[in-house]
This record gives structure tokens, C-alpha cells and sequence, in this order.
């Protein structure tokens, strides 16, 4: 019987056992106890075409087959449910202040052990030197070449499809050929023109990788270039991340950033954004993740505490001058857009 009726009004959704008790049961049991089925009001914010059949068939009083009414009440249900699921879905979806903290914060151990990686390797010169390779087709260093190359890779494959990944060449890199993810529309569409990653690429070879390794070569030009995307890569994200850091800050008081923002008022706004008690914070704390990842672990240590691998100050030093100053530069980039 249950397989006839489904065959029959063509129901296309998936019945579990619940379901199936429910909707289909032993219809011609009479002794079977099914629940009540939603009220009118249960169903008056649906579509027009459901609720005004939903009136035909029951307030108007209709008489159609006993098991058309069951299942048309049970697809209003599903229905019902499944927006509501898909409504709570998307409420969970909101970015708040506590949630980007979060990020922040689990960002910090990305770079931390992406820098311990680095350090492994000899700064090994030649992979940035732009006549140590030529290369047909391409003007650039060695090191450009492998990064330009998988970023379009990656691209291929949707990384940049992400609001939250930006690339260090971003011209004419190829489109995703994976189906379209359905990230959170969490950011101001303007703010997708914001990319400081030529800052980035400078401050890293330039202040961080000449006290961050040591000088030499071993012809590990792959493995020291991987390490170095990946650093740049968390960087990046870390830095262009104040742009979710902006957005709830503007969500949270639009009172006090939107006259800053009219007036473009850029050092109004990043006073506004600067909490000196936070970043001191910060600095510990990455300077401690520093110590404890970087620790050379002994099984007789007696307790007592190795060489680390990156010098802990590094990492404080790198968030006091560069990636907090910067994430702020974000922000207030962001925050000028924000009323467009």
C-alpha cells in the first residue's frame, strides 16, 4: 500500500521509519494512533501555492481521498521544518565578535608553526634572486614563478572562491572549475578590492625572513619555497581577516563609526580601532606559543627547558610592528567602504 501511494502522488522527498509510520503506517487500521496534524496557522507564512491549496482541501471544507489529505499535510510539514532548518542554518552563520576572536586566535598557531617550519631551511638566496634562473615564458624570480604557479592551481581548484583568501598574483588568474561554495555573505561586496599583499611580501623578505633564518644555501629550493608560501599564506589571511574584524566592530556601534566614515576620517578611525590592552595581550600570547611549539622535546629533560626553535621574541616583534599595524590598515580600508 505504502509503496502504491508513493508511486502514485509522485512524493519526492526521503521518508525515514518515523516517517513512513507516520504518513503511510497500516492505513487500514483503524486502531492506529497518528498525531494530530498541523493547525491552520502552522502553515500561513508559505508560499501562495501551498497555502491556498492547504485552504481548498480543509477549510473549505473538500472531501478528497483520506490518504491525499495525509500526504499533503506531510509535505507541509517537511516543508516546514526544512525552512526552518535552513533559517536556524543560516542564523549560525553569523559572524560575531567571540567567533572572530576565535579565528584570530587558532590563526596564531598556523603562523607560528609555519614560521618554525621556515626556520629549518637556510635563507638560500638564489630561489629570490631574479638572474639566478631563466625561465621561458615568465620574468621573474624563481620563487615568483613557483608561487604565480600555485596560486593558479589553487585557483583552479576554488581556493580564491574564499572571502577570506587573497592572492599575491591576482591578475589573470584562471576561474574555479569546482562548483560555486556557498560562503556566508558576511562582508560589504566593495571590501573585495582590498588586497595589501605587495605590503606583505615586502615586510616578509624584506624585515622578517633576515632574523628568522639563518644565512646559507642547501639547494632545498622546492621545500624552502613551500615553507615560504605557507608562512605568506597565513600571514595574509591573519592580516586581510580585519576586514570580518571591521564588519562586527561596525555591526556592533554603527553610531560611532559612521560619521568617521562619511567624514573619511582615517586617523579618527584607527584610534577607534586600536585597544592598546588587547595587543599587549596578543604579543604575550604568541610570544608563549612561540616557546612552547618551538621547544625541542627530550625524554630526560629533568624538566628543565631546550633551545627553541624560532626565537619567541621574533614572533611578538612581527605582531607588535607589522601584522596587527597592518590588520588595522585593513580595517580602516574596509570601514571606508562600508557605506558605499
Amino acid at each position: 500500500m505504502a509503496s502504491t501511494l508513493k508511486q502514485t502522488f509522485n512524493v519526492h522527498f526521503i521518508l525515514n521509519d518515523s516517517d513512513s509510520d507516520f504518513l503511510f503506517g497500516d492505513i487500514t487500521n483503524q486502531n492506529v494512533t497518528k498525531p494530530p496534524p498541523p493547525t491552520f496557522s502552522s502553515f500561513s507564512h508559505l508560499p501562495f501555492s501551498l497555502h491556498a491549496l492547504y485552504i481548498n482541501l480543509f477549510q473549505h471544507k473538500l472531501s478528497p481521498p483520506k490518504p491525499f489529505c495525509e500526504i499533503f499535510v506531510f509535505c507541509l510539514w517537511r516543508v516546514f521544518n526544512m525552512a526552518k532548518t535552513e533559517s536556524e542554518s543560516v542564523s549560525e552563520m553569523v559572524v560575531t565578535l567571540e567567533s572572530v576572536r576565535e579565528s584570530l586566535i587558532r590563526q596564531e598557531d598556523t603562523i607560528v608553526f609555519s614560521l618554525i617550519e621556515r626556520a629549518k631551511y637556510p635563507r638560500n638566496s638564489p630561489l629570490y634572486d631574479l638572474s639566478y634562473a631563466s625561465i621561458p615564458g615568465f620574468s621573474g624570480s624563481l620563487f615568483q614563478y613557483i608561487v604565480s604557479q600555485s596560486e593558479n592551481l589553487q585557483a583552479v581548484v576554488g581556493r580564491y572562491e574564499n572571502p577570506e583568501e587573497h592572492p599575491f598574483f591576482p591578475d589573470n588568474l584562471p576561474g574555479s572549475l569546482l562548483p560555486p561554495h556557498n560562503y556566508p555573505q558576511v562582508l560589504h561586496p566593495p571590501s573585495a578590492s582590498i588586497n595589501i599583499n605587495s605590503t606583505i611580501w615586502d615586510k616578509y623578505f624584506n624585515q622578517l625572513l633576515p632574523v628568522l633564518v639563518a644565512e646559507g644555501d642547501d639547494g632545498n629550493y622546492a621545500s624552502t619555497a613551500t615553507s615560504d608560501l605557507d608562512c605568506l599564506q597565513a600571514l595574509s589571511r591573519r592580516i586581510h581577516y580585519g576586514k570580518y574584524v571591521a564588519e562586527v566592530k561596525f555591526r556592533e556601534a554603527p553610531q560611532d563609526y559612521e560619521p568617521l566614515i562619511r567624514a573619511k576620517d582615517s586617523d579618527a578611525l584607527m584610534k577607534l580601532l586600536t585597544f592598546e590592552h588587547v595587543e599587549e595581550m596578543v604579543k604575550r600570547r604568541v610570544e608563549k606559543k612561540a616557546m612552547i611549539f618551538g621547544q625541542e622535546v627530550a625524554l630526560c629533560s629533568n624538566g628543565t627547558q631546550g633551545k627553541c626553535k624560532i626565537d619567541p621574541s621574533i614572533v611578538s616583534k612581527l605582531y607588535e610592528d607589522w601584522v596587527m599595524p597592518l590588520t588595522k590598515v585593513v580595517e580602516v580600508e574596509y570601514l571606508l567602504r562600508r557605506l558605499d
